[in-house]
This record gives structure tokens, C-alpha cells and sequence, in this order.
């Protein structure tokens, strides 16, 4: 997935009901015309930040209603109130990338003895790599694919040791 800044779907307006929703003013260009999304970027305190979309709802109007894997209640989502909701869009696919491609399979390992999973892909946003983990729980975690997180990559292994930041694989 490739982040595009003038790809603004809209921005989270308020809570949706009780169990996590969110609600997100479209801007124009969606309105009667939504994508299909499996992911989006929230504007976290000028960060850009990968959430996958458990499910979506919309009834015909300005207003999407969108929930988020991993974020059941409104306690865990409610920080999200004002941020603005950007569209990924397709893998990036010229020939300077495939040696991060080919990264697909590896396993990835924190503290050098914790499976945390294996990536299923490699995304690029405007400002950096990013790897879609599968964890051993069947969870999704975007990572940064960054040279300070990477203790050691082993191409003949397929293994990559990462130090991850704190409290980052909780957030997707």
C-alpha cells in the first residue's frame, strides 16, 4: 500500500454506538462513491498511522461509519475523535523494490528469541517501508521497515530480528 497525501477520505467526527465505531465525515469526491478499503492511515498527532478495517458501514449520506480490528469499545477508540482518515492505494511495483519484496515470508523476531510472525507484505507510504506482520495470533501489525528497528536480517535463514518500539504492535 502507498500513502497518497491528497487522498483524503474524511475525518472521524464523533463515536458510533457502543462497541467501537467510529463515524468519519466524508469528503465530497466519496460521497455515493466508496472505495473499498481493507486499510486506512489516521493523522495521529502529524503521524501517519496503518489501521486495518475489520468491517464498514454506509447508509447513502456524508457519514461512514468504520470499526477497526483490534478496537471493540469506545474507551480504546475515542482518542481517535478529529483525526483525519487517509486512503492507501495499491503495492508499489517497479523493479527498485523488489529486493524488499522478496522479504515476503521471512519470519520476524523481537528480542531475538520472541516469534512475533511473518511478513505477508511489503508497502511503501511516501515517507517510509512498512511490513504486514502476521502475527502467531493471525493478527495484522504494520512495522516500520526501518534501519534503526533491525538488529539483524538473515537472507538464508529468512530471519529478520527487530527491536520494535514499545506499545507499537498493540497499536494496529
Amino acid at each position: 500500500m502507498a500513502y497518497k497525501s491528497e487522498i483524503l477520505l474524511g475525518k472521524i467526527i464523533k463515536l458510533s454506538g457502543y462497541e467501537g465505531a467510529v463515524a468519519v465525515k466524508l469528503e465530497k469526491i466519496f460521497i455515493e462513491n466508496i472505495p473499498r478499503m481493507e486499510s486506512v492511515f489516521l493523522e495521529i498527532e502529524g503521524k501517519l498511522v496503518p489501521f486495518f478495517i475489520s468491517r464498514s458501514e454506509y447508509n447513502g449520506a456524508d457519514i461512514l461509519k468504520l470499526w477497526f480490528d483490534g478496537y471493540n469499545s469506545n474507551n480504546k477508540i475515542s482518542e481517535f475523535i478529529g483525526c483525519r482518515i487517509f486512503l492507501t492505494t495499491g503495492f508499489i511495483n517497479n523493479k527498485r523494490n523488489e529486493d524488499f519484496e522478496n522479504l515476503i515470508g521471512y519470519k520476524v523476531f523481537v528480542q531475538e528469541d520472541k516469534l512475533l510472525g511473518s511478513i505477508s507484505e511489503v508497502m511503501t507510504n511516501s515517507e517510509q517501508w512498512l511490513i504486514n506482520v502476521k502475527s502467531v495470533t493471525k493478527k495484522n501489525i504494520l512495522i516500520p521497515f526501518h534501519e534503526h528497528f533491525i538488529i539483524s536480517l538473515d537472507k538464508r535463514k529468512k530471519v529478520i530480528i527487530m527491536n520494535i518500539p514499545d506499545g507499537l504492535t498493540e497499536i494496529n
